[in-house]
């Protein structure tokens, strides 16, 4: 029996041109996503945080998240009234468990670069917006 070879994976290169806004408020470089590479079990994007800048209170349903801060310092809230506090600086990693809700924010002069991994090839899907809770840091 002969097999079409385009439907068997394979390893795929990816150069991070293309950009994606996500429901969170930022604006994500894309990476290795069910979109980009037809990934199964794994997203992972860049993202430069502003000075400045902060996402939509969220929280994700279905996925795990894991980030990695290359470069400068980003602040996250978390928990169910987003109680909890961390400032994550270069060379940390920081773990959201799904379902937690949190809010990233970048209060220095300087841009944060971070890698953020998920276990939901599709990103966006479990993306659940916390507009109740946006309020509550930051003021």
């Amino acid at each position: 029996m002969d097999h079409d070879q385009s439907s068997k994976p394979t390893c795929r290169l990816v150069r991070p041109n293309d950009h994606y806004d996500g429901k969170q408020g930022f604006s994500y470089i894309a990476g290795i996503s069910a979109e980009t590479v037809g990934a199964k079990g794994i997203c992972m994007h860049l993202l430069t945080i502003p000075p400045g800048g902060r996402a939509k209170a969220h929280l994700h349903e279905a996925h795990e998240t894991a980030i990695y801060t290359i470069s400068g310092e980003s602040h996250a809230w978390y928990g169910d009234k987003l109680e909890h506090h961390q400032i994550v600086r270069a060379g940390e990693l920081f773990y959201i468990p799904a379902g937690v809700p949190h809010l990233p924010a970048n209060l220095s002069d300087q841009p944060c670069v971070i890698v953020i991994a998920r276990t939901d090839p599709n990103e966006q899907e479990s993306v659940v917006l916390l507009p109740e809770l946006d309020d509550l840091v930051l003021k």
